[in-house]
């Protein structure tokens, strides 16, 4: 399939004028004092709380019986929470905490799925200046031990069916942990494990948030590494400023917008984007309880008349494998804008997107460290398919390679070398818990070290490579993986695909794919011999895989991300390092 080079986007097409229609000038003037003056501040001017902008700053003005939260149950039951309800009930979880003894720069742990409670105790954290961390509710009990044990948590809050599985047997490794709070729970099982909804019913709705300062922890999140433990990120209250921008400039929300993030808060993106930025902008935020189901997927953007969304690479092409189009299915009118996350999107999705749903998918490109989106494809500008796209305003991106232990910035376009960002950012994490060292080699100078390969053209773009650690290094070639797999997802038969590098005595590595199938196809040598002719006229010899295997389903991350790793270390037999985040 050939592939445009730009997907264009003119003024005719758009629904509502971008918010940044003119991304040089909004990107030469910029300021985040501007972005600051934007949010209210706590008043009496005693700092900043992420909450309080995203709730109380709403709930005390135009907005107070405004949707905030539209909750759908796995039955399909709405229940609408407005921004004066979401603010009674995050004081009261706020003066739960007080009344527990629980104070400034203590962690709350939640273990759940997507239901009230969840929101209730992440902004009720942030209000009592305590640190929130979510935790996939799919976890077993070893991770749920490692993050819970390092991040020193002294509140979980859970459901009763979660704490009998997965808690009970392990409360008496947990030594700082002094409650457990049951969501469902009508009372307390014993002094240490209580019911929820018994404290929130006798707490008051009103409460005081404390002096925050910009640099006060909020927010806690775990991120899996190759190694046996996983690694904590830790973000300030000032994060809010980068939660804000991105939602102006990025998510584009505009007033009365209906926004779905289809992101678990157990992931940072379910948090920033889940939670916390479309808050900020005082939009109507769609919770699913459930989990992915492509047809109900789809009723819900129509029923809800969802104007923007923002989703995963691999709920994407799990779509694509649907045998219909479903703008000739489903009223999808009122949606303008859709967004990815997650791993790099390949062009042959977004090319799917603007034929299937009328419109294009805009990728953007950050990570757990950075807290927020950091390089994106915008509303007002040209696609061009497979990119990450262009720099926010206010983040500066180089491209630098390493010389004799020293980086170097590359300045000819096309070039490949390690992604960095000058660090001043708001939402830029200010440490890994308990491991400085591992924190100050993300660093050179004033550059963040990303850890991704990537490269920029001439024009601006940026375009990733893969991890560094993923890059393949087959007869003096330096081949990235998503090239690799984007040319094989071009393939009519080809659903998702994976690269890895296996040694080679004379190529020192050579490219070996896996792949799953769409529907209707059937593995077999012919089919094999035909993949690897396909990639080599679109790729050369050099860079096509050498071998490709057929796996019913590659192994992903609760948030999609494509597990290339593991799929390496069972190729070689080596060991497989931290599993916790794997999709089951």
């Amino acid at each position: 399939m050939a592939l445009p080079p730009t997907l264009k986007k003119g003024t005719d097409s758009w629904k509502i004028k971008p918010n940044l229609y003119d991304y040089q000038t909004v990107s030469k003037n910029f300021s985040w004092k501007s972005v600051k003056s934007a949010l209210a501040g706590l008043p009496k001017g005693k700092g900043i709380n992420i909450a309080y902008e995203a709730v109380d700053r709403h709930a005390n003005a135009d907005l107070a019986h405004h949707t905030a939260i539209r909750w759908i149950s796995k039955k399909g039951e709405t229940q609408d929470i407005t921004y004066q309800e979401l603010k009674a009930q995050t004081n009261r979880f706020a003066n739960v905490l007080q009344q527990l003894k629980i104070k400034k720069g203590e962690a709350v742990f939640s273990m759940m799925g997507r239901i009230p409670e969840l929101y209730f105790t992440a902004l009720g954290t942030l209000k009592n200046t305590s640190i929130f961390c979510p935790l996939f509710s799919a976890f077993g009990p070893e991770p749920i031990l490692q993050r819970m044990g390092k991040g020193k948590a002294t509140v979980l809050v859970t459901t009763t069916k979660l704490y009998q599985r997965k808690i009970n047997n392990i409360l008496e490794q947990l030594p700082s942990l002094r409650y457990v709070l049951l969501t469902d729970a009508e009372k307390d099982l014993n002094e240490k494990v209580l019911s929820l909804s018994a404290l929130m019913e006798e707490a008051s709705h009103d409460f005081e948030i404390p002096p925050t300062d910009p640099n006060d922890p909020a927010l806690l999140h775990f991120t899996s590494g190759t190694t046996g433990m996983p690694k904590g990120a830790v973000h300030i209250h000032n994060a809010v400023l980068t939660h804000y921008m991105t939602g102006k400039y990025v998510l584009d929300f505009q007033e009365g917008d209906i926004f779905w993030c289809t992101a678990d808060p157990g992931w940072v993106t379910g948090t920033s984007y889940g939670i916390i930025s479309p808050l900020l902008h005082g939009v109507t935020n769609i919770v699913a309880e459930a989990e992915f189901d492509a047809i109900q997927w789809f009723e819900i953007l129509q029923r809800e008349k969802i104007n923007i969304w923002y989703t995963a690479p691999t709920a994407i092409r799990r779509l694509m494998r649907l045998e219909i189009k479903p703008k000739d299915v489903f009223d999808l009118s009122a949606l303008r804008l859709i967004h990815s996350v997650g791993e790099p999107l390949n062009p042959e999705a977004i090319l799917w997107a603007q034929d299937a749903l009328g419109m294009p998918i805009h990728d953007n490109w950050w990570q757990t460290e950075t807290g927020g989106i950091m390089i994106s494809n915008f509303p007002s500008v040209e696609i061009r398919p497979g990119s990450m796209g262009l720099p926010l305003p206010g983040i500066e991106v180089v491209i630098l390679k390493n010389n004799k232990e020293e980086w170097q910035e590359i300045d000819t376009p096309d070039t490949v070398g390690e992604l960095a960002l000058k660090v001043g950012w708001p939402s830029m994490f200010v440490a890994y818990l308990e491991e400085e060292e591992r924190y100050k080699k993300c660093f050179y100078g004033d550059w963040y070290l990303t850890g991704d390969l990537a490269k920029v053209d001439q024009d601006g773009y940026y375009w990733f490579v893969g991890r560094s650690k993923d890059i393949i290094k087959t007869s003096g070639h330096m081949v990235g993986p998503f090239e690799v797999e984007s040319a094989l997802m071009e393939h009519e038969a080809v659903a998702e695909a994976a690269v890895i590098g296996i040694p080679d005595e004379v190529a020192g590595e050579i490219v070996k794919a896996f792949v799953s199938l769409n529907k209707n196809y059937i593995w077999d040598e012919k089919l094999r011999l035909e993949l690897i002719g396909f990639c080599r006229k679109k790729l050369g010899a050099a860079v096509a895989p050498k071998v490709i295997d057929c796996i019913a389903n590659l192994p992903k991350t609760k948030s999609g991300k494509i597990m290339r790793r593991l799929l390496k270390a069972r190729e070689l037999g080596l060991p497989e390092g931290d599993t916790s985040t794997l999709e089951k």
